[in-house]
């Protein structure tokens, strides 16, 4: 893990700052509003009067700065489910004119699709994980969702559309669809 140091700014927030392999000094301003800053800076001790602009960060550094930026390593972990055979994630970006804009986010399965997650909703620069029923979708919400690929385009076609129906001819639930018990 890549050394941070944490300084207190009064009135201001905490600066958490890090050097690079290649010795460059990169910082995150994390202000007492709710938002942050990126820097990159040199020490007077450094003994060069220019600012390093561009840093080129090892994995381990980006982690570091995705971190105190409020990310995760998410990302790695949905590329490594994507590869499951059988598992599809996607995304669906909703559209003012989609079926679901503007509508709750309703539960499939009760519409004979089974085995499908709406992992998370992300809008604007937040994500909404593991959402209720009741969640109401907007446009330009994206839509994250895992399951069987048909699964993902039968829900994706729903949230057009408004109809489970995949082309001309209406599908009935198939026995994995339905729920144990029914």
């Amino acid at each position: 893990m890549v050394d941070v140091r944490r300084v207190k700014l009064p009135g201001v927030g905490v600066l958490h700052t890090f050097v690079t392999a290649d010795g460059g000094k990169a910082g995150v301003i994390t202000h007492r509003s709710g938002h942050s800053d990126l820097i990159t800076f040199a020490d007077e001790e450094d003994g060069s009067d220019t600012n390093k602009v561009s840093l080129r960060l090892t994995e381990d550094e980006a982690h570091t700065l995705a971190e105190l930026l409020g990310g995760t390593r998410i990302t790695e972990s949905i590329e490594r489910l994507e590869q499951l055979p059988g598992l599809s994630i996607d995304w669906f970006t909703v559209d003012y004119d989609d079926h679901i804009a503007g509508q709750k986010l309703g539960d499939l399965a009760s519409r004979g699709v089974v085995g499908l997650t709406v992992v998370a909703v992300v809008r604007g620069e937040s994500a909404n994980p593991a959402p209720s029923d009741d969640f109401t979708v907007f446009p330009g919400d994206t839509l994250v969702v895992a399951g069987s690929p048909e699964k993902v385009t039968k829900a994706f076609n729903f949230y057009r559309t408004g109809d489970m129906t995949l082309g001309s001819k209406v599908q009935a639930p198939s026995a994995s669809d339905t729920p144990p018990g029914r």
